[in-house]
């Protein structure tokens, strides 16, 4: 077992799993699998009510890494001030691409995916599925933004609402 990696994530380090966005360490056991032992981190993903086991030799290699510092959540939220970047692909494309976006925890392409999806009030209704990876890409991103910042999320939710308005104005 490497201990390289290891060192990187401790017990009550926030951390970002592409799939699932942040998460808090909460320790890191050994099990036995299939007659292999193994070292788990422990992650708690509190509003989901969800706790995830993932091989500490495997961590980095899936892609689960610290919180971004406050230099990317700055270029984050630069990004979310953009002009909307709309493909004239089909939707299913498009769509696969922001899903494909939101899964790779990358923070600046989760604001991407935002920016990308935002409707002022004056604009049209969006789909169902744009509302979803919408929402979905909100989520994480504030959920980051808040864990970076230290505000909460109601917090961060007002700095990503107040970019997004003074983009539109």
């Amino acid at each position: 077992m490497s201990k390289t990696k290891r060192a990187e994530f401790r017990p009550n380090d926030f951390v970002v799993y592409p799939a699932h966005g942040v998460g808090k360490i909460v320790s890191i056991e050994e099990q036995e699998i299939a007659g292999i032992p193994l070292e788990l981190f422990v992650i708690s993903f509190e509003k989901d009510k969800m706790t995830l086991r993932v091989p500490t030799n495997k961590a980095t290699e899936i892609g689960m890494r610290s919180l971004s510092t406050p230099d990317i959540v700055s270029k984050a939220m630069a990004t979310l001030k953009g002009k909307a970047k709309v493909k004239r692909a089909m939707w299913s494309r498009r769509a696969q691409e922001y899903e494909q976006k939101i899964n790779s925890g990358d923070l600046i392409s989760i604001a991407e995916v935002v920016r990308d999806l935002h409707r002022a009030d004056d604009q049209r209704e969006q789909s169902y599925s744009e509302r979803q990876l919408y929402e979905a890409a909100l989520e994480r991103l504030t959920r980051e933004v808040a864990a970076v910042s230290g505000v909460d999320e109601a917090g961060a939710q007002k700095q990503v609402d107040e970019v997004l308005v003074s983009r539109a104005a």
